[in-house]
């Protein structure tokens, strides 16, 4: 039989992967690096990393010979990050622009949300979905109003 625990954990990875596909289909729509997979993904394990460094080592954390940090994880998930996030930013010497730093942005932070998910913290992790959907169509409205003046 599953206990309450197990469920909780279940119910959390379950709201990163859906608040992490939302940001991810909104980064779908626009075409852009990384997806509804991607976000998707990143929150998901975020959370579950979250989840396996806060609890899977409970039967060794209470011990006296050791000292564990359930931090440690969540530091690394974010460097982790920085790496992927890396892979997405191009820069384009004949354009001398860079392209796929929102997409980097994005994907880190997803990975927060997917940790707050993990740590149970569903309403910072929503508001912070809800906030990161703003800022990114908020930027597309400003952007189309300014061509639309510029254009006439």
């Amino acid at each position: 039989m599953i206990d309450s625990m197990t469920w909780e954990f279940v119910l959390r990875i379950f709201v990163a992967a859906l608040l992490g596909g939302v940001i991810g289909l909104e980064r779908e729509y626009r075409a852009k690096e990384a997806g509804f997979r991607t976000h998707f993904l990143v929150a998901l394990g975020s959370a579950l990393f979250m989840i396996v460094s806060a609890y899977g080592f409970e039967g060794a954390m209470h011990t006296p010979e050791h000292r564990w940090d359930v931090s440690r994880v969540a530091a690394q998930v974010v460097s982790g990050i920085g790496f992927i996030g890396a892979g997405t930013i191009i820069f384009h010497k004949s354009e001398n622009v860079v392209r796929g730093l929102t997409t980097a942005a994005g994907v880190w932070v997803v990975a927060a949300i997917g940790l707050a998910c993990g740590g149970g913290m569903y309403a910072l992790a929503t508001a912070a979905t809800v906030l990161v959907l703003a800022g990114l169509e908020a930027f597309n409205f400003f952007l189309h109003k300014f061509d639309k003046h510029r254009g006439s």
